[in-house]
């Protein structure tokens, strides 16, 4: 069974940064594509896709980011621990909201993955999320 457990979220003023982690678990990353996403969402909005990582059975990885965060964030995993990482820097109030990493456990591929990584729709595995708040 797959699990995917977020952490890291807190309360943080205007132009502050948060690492957020997403420790997964029950499935081998050897073995398979890995396609995985980090979405937040707020009271009324539906969820928006904040970057997606696509990796390979060989570990070579492609990141994607949204807009709203371009320049501002980062992904990265230790492919080792099976933890994916969310840096966001020069944190803006409307990067509130609750954060939720995703996993789609099939029809994981590169250039489908190019088009359709913040698509909410796509995912069928998601963590319980973690709230991050920031203050001007």
């Amino acid at each position: 069974q797959v699990q995917l457990v977020e952490s890291g979220g807190g309360s943080v003023q205007a132009g502050g940064s948060l690492r957020l982690s997403c420790a997964a678990s029950g499935y081998s990353t050897s073995a398979s594509n890995n396609c995985m996403a980090w979405f937040r969402q707020t009271p009324g909005k539906e969820r928006e896709g904040v970057a997606g990582i696509f990796t390979n059975m060989a570990w070579m990885s492609r990141n994607y980011y949204a807009d709203s965060v371009k320049g501002r964030a980062t992904l990265s995993q230790d492919n080792g621990k099976n933890i994916l990482y969310l840096n966001i820097g020069n944190l803006k109030p409307e990067d509130t909201g609750i954060y939720y990493c995703a996993r789609r456990s099939s029809a994981c591929a590169a250039l489908p993955f190019a088009d359709s990584w913040s698509a909410a729709r796509e995912y069928d595995v998601w963590g319980q999320g973690t709230q991050v708040t920031v203050s001007s």
